[in-house]
C-alpha cells in the first residue's frame, strides 16, 4: 500500500519508515470509519498498551537500580496513562493524520485526550508488529525520554492524593459527579464536583471531564491540607 503525503511525513517524525505500511494505516484509523475492509485501530490499542508498559517497566528498572515498588509504580502509572500517550501523540501530530468519521472529526475529534491516547497505543502496536520489540523500544524510548528522566520529581495526580488523604482520615472514597456540561460539542466545558464523606467538597470547570476532577481534587486537597496546618 502506498502511503499518503501526510502519513509520510508523519513517519519521519516518530523515526520509523514501516515495511507493511497497512499497519500505520490502521493504526490511524478510528472505529468510527472503521469497516470490515478497512479495520479500525481498537484491537490495536490493547497490545499496544501492553508493549508500552513494558518498555517502560524495563526502562525505569534499569534508570534506577535503587528504587523500590512503591516508588516504581507511581512512576510508570505516570508513563503509561492516557494523558501522558495524548501528550506525546500532540507532540508527534498524531491527531492531523487520523481516519475519523464525519460525526467524530465535527466533534472535535483530533483533540480529545482519549482518542489521542489510544491512538498513540496503536501506532506502538503497529511498529512493534512491522519491525518488532527493539524498534519499537528505541521509538517509545526516544519519544519519552524527557519524561523517563524526570518522572521522579513529578508529583502524585490530585485525584490519587486526595484518596490517599481520605483513607489516612478514615474516610471513603471520593465521590465525583457531573454538575454541569456547556459549550458546543466541539469544545464543551465541564463542571464536576467531589464530595468526601465528610461532608467536604469542591467544584471545578474544564475542558474534559477528567481535566476539571483533577481540579476539583486539587482544589480540595489544597483547602483539607490548609486546615490541618491551621
Amino acid at each position: 500500500m502506498r502511503l499518503s503525503a501526510d502519513l509520510k511525513a508523519f513517519e519521519g517524525r516518530i523515526g520509523h519508515v514501516f515495511a507493511d505500511s497497512t499497519h500505520l494505516v490502521r493504526a490511524v484509523t478510528h472505529a468510527s470509519i472503521g469497516t470490515i475492509s478497512r479495520p479500525d485501530n481498537q484491537r490495536l490499542e490493547f497490545l499496544g498498551d501492553r508493549v508500552l508498559g513494558l518498555i517502560i517497566a524495563r526502562a525505569l528498572f534499569a534508570a534506577d537500580h535503587a528504587a523500590s515498588e512503591g516508588q516504581l509504580a507511581p512512576r510508570f502509572n505516570a508513563l503509561v496513562r492516557k494523558e501522558t500517550c495524548a501528550d506525546i501523540a500532540r507532540s508527534i501530530g498524531l491527531g492531523d493524520v487520523l481516519r475519523l468519521g464525519r460525526s467524530e472529526m465535527l466533534s472535535g475529534g483530533r483533540r480529545k485526550e482519549a482518542l489521542l491516547g489510544d491512538a498513540m497505543e496503536a501506532v506502538i502496536a503497529a511498529i512493534f508488529l512491522d519491525a518488532g520489540f527493539e524498534a519499537v523500544e528505541r521509538v517509545v524510548l526516544r519519544l519519552w525520554s524527557d519524561r523517563i528522566g524526570t518522572v521522579a520529581e513529578v508529583p502524585r495526580d490530585a485525584k490519587t492524593a486526595l484518596q490517599e488523604w481520605a483513607q489516612a482520615q478514615g474516610l471513603g472514597l471520593p465521590i465525583y459527579a457531573e454538575s454541569a456540561r456547556e459549550g458546543p460539542d466541539h469544545a464543551p466545558l465541564f463542571t464536576v464536583v467531589v464530595r468526601l464523606e465528610n461532608g467536604a467538597e469542591e467544584t471545578a470547570r474544564a475542558g474534559s471531564k477528567r481535566a476539571a476532577e483533577q481540579s476539583a481534587a486539587a482544589a480540595l486537597l489544597s483547602r483539607l491540607e490548609a486546615d490541618t496546618h491551621d
